[in-house]
């Protein structure tokens, strides 16, 4: 049903053209899973409407989002642990990785750490590893929550909240947020939890 819409939507993009409605049409999109279309469709404007201004605004977001597109490598994170060591992403590089942005006060993420830990215990010796990145404020917060959740994989925060370096890096405006890097750090997938996580690290080590 979902991708029915989603053919409906891009019909109709195509139909319209050289439109400006066009343009407000893609936000109708799920940016992530379409960004193949939207990165044609940023062409086709070039092509089209090269001195249009709404052409260089889509192109300009189309761009931002290749950056972190599936395929892409990941952009490295150095931040600092709860001992004060800094401990970089390509650290893990070697390993399926997860960037885990979260926080303690966030109630989906806490929701779902019991299920990654259980993923984690189950796959860590087959070379899985989290990478979680915290957006909390306070050291007491980000250090109990992990206590509490026996989170005991590697853990960086600069405690900043949404205005982390890493948070800006990997345009995160919202928490729980996921990426799965293969083991030369390029993004395989994005925001996998529950059932749909457990499914693709069991494609990756089962074989499944």
């Amino acid at each position: 049903m979902e991708q029915a819409n989603t053919e409906k939507i891009k019909n109709k993009i195509d139909e319209m053209g050289n439109s400006i409605a066009a343009f407000y049409a893609v936000n109708f999109l799920d940016a992530e899973k379409e960004f193949t279309y939207l990165d044609e469709l940023a062409k086709r404007f070039q092509k089209n409407m090269p001195n249009s201004r709404y052409t260089e605004q889509f192109t300009t977001q189309v761009e931002e989002m290749r950056k972190l597109a599936i395929g892409m490598a990941a952009p490295d994170i150095s931040l600092p642990n709860p001992e004060g060591d800094t401990v970089s992403l390509s650290s893990l590089r070697g390993n399926y990785v997860m960037i885990d942005f979260w926080a303690a006060w966030c109630k989906p993420c806490r929701m779902e750490n019991p299920n990654v830990v259980r993923l984690y215990n189950k796959y860590n010796d087959q070379g899985f590893e989290v990478y979680g990145v915290s957006l909390d404020r306070t050291k007491e917060a980000w250090t109990e929550a992990i206590e509490k959740d026996n989170l005991s994989w590697t853990h960086v925060s600069d405690l900043k909240y949404f205005d982390s370096e890493a948070a800006s890096l990997y345009n995160i405006s919202a928490i729980p947020a996921t990426l799965l890097l293969d083991k030369e750090g390029k993004i395989i997938a994005k925001n996998l939890r529950g059932a749909e996580l457990e499914a693709k690290l069991a494609e990756i080590f089962d074989g499944a």
